[in-house]
């Protein structure tokens, strides 16, 4: 098993400051623990009663609607991941009101060898519409949609998110092995679209690794940061960090935020196209297409290769608007609907 004590901390920071000590390090693209962020939660109060105070907070507020469960098979480690043969996943999937979800949880959580479920990504403004009024978020997310996630002790994939994430711990423990995106190489990256619940996922159990298999992924962990949350703490995960998270309480419950979401699709399809327009070029063509995304896309002053055109004829390459995105996506649009 990985030793996990000599790691690096990510950054923490507490008090009043939470605002200004996130920014900084949203423009620094680093992660940060905000301890003691809500204390004040009714859902962190309760979680300082125990259990069932848990649940008598969140049962109520059940409109019902189902929610997809993940339920994982016996003998995965309570880890969510692939099947053997990766044809399909070590889990099952089954759709519960949130009381039916808290039920099961209660009543499997003082057996330890129980296969682990998690309800995850509920938007509270669907599943639990009362809890956002008691629980602000005091940070500036804009366009987050608050979501529950409601497990028992388990294991999610180290994986990515596409928007940037402010996740806080409700009640339990919660364990964040946080990777940079240059790890990406020794992570050895699954399927990029057929994926245990979204986004891909690293082959690698960081707590159990394979060094015959995986051999470069002693180099990952020399970059690895973590962290541990208690009730009330949260911690912000820059997108395109890849995270691998413990749910270490036989109850727990988290929620997150992401906002800022990329433009209609964003940048993983652009990327995801690239694999078939670009990577299988004869290197010279690649290095061509690699210096046209550097003049147009990546250079610091990418922003004004057209300052040379009048505003009227730059197009699609003008400054960002809606009118500009709006152009960019009926042009691709119909590039792709062309036989």
């Amino acid at each position: 098993m990985t030793d996990i004590s000599s790691l690096q901390a990510v950054q923490e920071i507490s008090g009043d400051t939470a605002g200004e000590e996130l920014r900084a390090s949203i423009e620094n693209y680093r992660p940060l623990v905000l301890r003691k962020l809500v204390p004040d939660w009714p859902l962190v109060r309760a979680a300082g009663q125990g259990e069932a105070a848990v649940q008598r907070l969140l049962a109520p507020l059940d409109t019902g609607m189902p929610v997809d469960t993940m339920v994982a098979k016996l003998g995965t480690r309570k880890r969510f991941f692939y099947s053997d043969d990766m044809r399909g996943f070590n889990y099952t999937i089954e759709k519960l009101p949130l009381r039916a979800v808290l039920n099961r949880i209660a009543a499997t959580a003082a057996d330890a060898d129980m296969p682990a479920l998690y309800a995850g990504a509920a938007p509270v403004e669907r599943h639990a519409p009362e809890f956002a009024a008691a629980h602000r978020l005091p940070l500036d997310t804009p366009g987050a949609v608050p979501r529950l996630w409601v497990g028992s002790a388990s294991q999610v994939s180290t994986h990515y998110d596409l928007s940037e994430n402010i996740a806080v711990v409700g009640a339990g423990r919660r364990r964040f092995l946080l990777f940079p995106p240059e790890a990406t190489p020794d992570l050895y990256v699954g399927p990029l679209n057929f994926t245990p619940a979204g986004q891909p996922v690293s082959m690698v159990d960081p707590l159990h690794p394979d060094p015959d298999r995986y051999p470069r992924f002693a180099t990952a962990m020399e970059k690895a940061l973590i962290a541990e949350l208690e009730p009330g703490d949260a911690i912000y995960i820059p997108t395109l960090w890849w995270h691998h998270v413990e749910a270490l309480s036989p109850f727990n419950v988290l929620v997150n935020y992401w906002y800022n979401d990329p433009v209609r699709g964003g940048a993983f399809i652009t990327f995801i196209h690239a694999l078939q327009t670009l990577r299988d070029l004869p290197a010279p063509q690649r290095a061509a297409w690699a210096g046209w995304f550097d003049h147009f896309v990546f250079a610091d002053d990418a922003d004004r290769a057209a300052d040379h055109l009048p505003p009227h004829a730059r197009g699609i390459q003008g400054a960002a608007s809606p009118q500009r995105d709006e152009a960019i996506r009926s042009f691709v649009l119909r590039a792709l609907s062309q036989p």
